[in-house]
């Protein structure tokens, strides 16, 4: 099977949760792999970026009309999304550590994966 019907044959049969947690472990491993490899600062920027820009998204969803997520849930993903944004600024600058960001992503991902859900 070629790549392309691969990718193709996952998204039929993917639901959104299941691409959005995919999405998040791609990007959190990321960022754990630049901070192994010792990077810092302005070196950490692509994975800042993508992760940066997949809470926007996040955020952007949450506040459009017609979302279904409990309105305290979407409160709460677009203030993460926020505080994702600033510290992000932070980590570049060398004030914070990408630590604490990727401790964020790991409970989102929990959470997409239904970990410490109500039966």
């Amino acid at each position: 099977m070629s790549l392309h019907a691969y990718h193709r044959a996952r998204t039929i049969v993917e639901t959104p949760r299941q691409a959005e947690r995919r999405l998040m472990l791609e990007i959190t491993s990321d960022m754990i792999r630049a901070r192994d490899a010792g990077q810092v600062r302005g070196a950490l920027m692509p994975a800042l970026h993508r992760n940066r820009e997949v809470w926007g998204t996040f955020a952007a969803v949450c506040g459009t009309v017609g979302n279904t997520l409990p309105d305290g849930l979407r409160a709460s993903i677009i203030s993460l999304a926020l505080w994702v944004d600033q510290f992000t600024s932070d980590v570049v600058a060398g004030r914070e550590s990408i630590d604490d960001l990727i401790a964020v992503n790991r409970d989102m991902i929990d959470g997409l994966t239904g970990v410490g859900a109500p039966n």
